[in-house]
């Protein structure tokens, strides 16, 4: 037990279980500034020092004393209100959802709980249900892109067929190139991972040059065939499309499904294509680089190699991406599942443009 100038008492197991509140992520924040209330308290601080340390006023450090003298742990919770919530009308939920996709309130670019609740005149917590039954989330934001390509459904359909139906006696890689992957360095070291505390780095850090890295993802076993290049030019497209050739069976077809890059058209290019029929290129729409398999294996490297890691050299970056590449092809490389049907995205993409159409209409454009 501890025991303080103020004669407040706490034992151990409670102070392990206020200690565990503070440490758990979870713990919704006026229930963490309540543990902290006590702790501090048990401390010896006086209730004018706990106060000025968490920035509240005396009366709530007392009250939360108190609470939690009585009621041990229980008495951290919120009292439950008496009576049933008051229920909305019909007319009020519609008010409310014709608000949030309707209007923008006068103060923000966008609906919170809280400026919804005092617009429609009700509750967070009824905003909060309303927005929650209607999958309303006006905090979130998300970009998109429709492709304008004139050819998109014929492109949609070739290299979703390829994906769905793969010819025999071939190989379908999808082939695309990460350009100006910054060799970073932090200017201090890391701080570690443990127990109540996460990772932690400078936000700072010393640029040491760039790569480029040319990647092809095989379709049907998940396998990468990788390139870094100082430069990314038609001339480095050239010499990994050798390079593929070189590391493919010479027996089998090659379809390459890339995007519609200059330097994936250039004379050179072509003329190599023509000498080296078993090339078989596929372009995807404008603007769909989604539909294009190799960029989910790019945000694998990003994710789990390239954002944290330190670099003092270019060097260093590409050896670390040829590495991840040969653990990925021996310990991770799967086939690629495609699931949308070529129709499904076709009038899903309609629908868009639909919308966008509407909404220009709505506003006079």
């Amino acid at each position: 037990m501890a025991r303080t100038h103020e004669n407040y008492i706490i034992t151990a197991k409670e102070k392990q279980a206020l200690d565990a509140l503070l440490r758990s992520p979870k713990t919704a924040q006026s229930i963490a500034e309540r543990a902290q209330i006590i702790l501090l308290t048990a401390a010896g601080k006086t209730s004018e020092g706990v106060a000025t340390e968490l920035g509240i006023t005396s009366r709530k450090v007392y009250r939360w004393r108190k609470r939690f003298k009585e009621q041990s742990l229980a008495g951290l919770q919120d009292l439950p209100r008496s009576g049933q919530p008051k229920k909305l009308s019909e007319e009020k939920i519609k008010e409310v959802l014709q608000m949030t996709v309707e209007r923008i309130p006068r103060e923000a670019t966008h609906w919170s709980v809280r400026l919804m609740a005092k617009a429609a005149n009700i509750t967070n917590w009824q905003v909060q249900q309303i927005w929650k039954a209607a999958d309303l989330k006006p905090h979130r934001l998300k970009t998109f892109k429709i492709s304008n390509d004139p050819h998109f459904a014929d492109k949609v359909i070739d290299v979703v067929g390829l994906y769905m139906n793969p010819p025999d006696n071939a190989v379908i890689l999808s082939v695309d190139e990460k350009t100006q992957i910054q060799a970073l360095d932090r200017t201090q070291p890391m701080l570690p991972l443990k127990p109540g505390q996460i990772e932690r780095r400078t936000h700072d850090y010393k640029r040491n040059g760039t790569t480029n890295l040319y990647a092809a993802f095989d379709v049907l076993t998940g396998n990468v065939i990788g390139r870094t290049t100082k430069r990314h030019r038609a001339k480095e497209f050239l010499d990994f499309l050798r390079q593929i050739n070189r590391s493919m069976p010479p027996d089998l077809d090659l379809h390459i499904i890339l995007d519609n890059s200059s330097t994936h058209k250039t004379p050179e290019v072509k003329k190599w294509l023509a000498a080296n029929p078993r090339f078989i290129m596929h372009f995807t729409p404008t603007s769909a680089s989604w539909l294009n398999a190799v960029e989910n294996w790019f945000s694998q490297l990003e994710r789990r190699s390239i954002h944290r890691g330190v670099f003092t050299s270019v060097k260093e970056l590409r050896d670390e991406i040829h590495r991840f590449i040969t653990v990925h092809n021996s310990d991770n490389a799967k086939p690629f599942k495609w699931k949308k049907s070529a129709q499904s995205i076709i009038d899903s993409v309609e629908r868009a443009k639909q919308l966008l159409n509407d909404g220009t209409n709505q506003t006079g454009h």
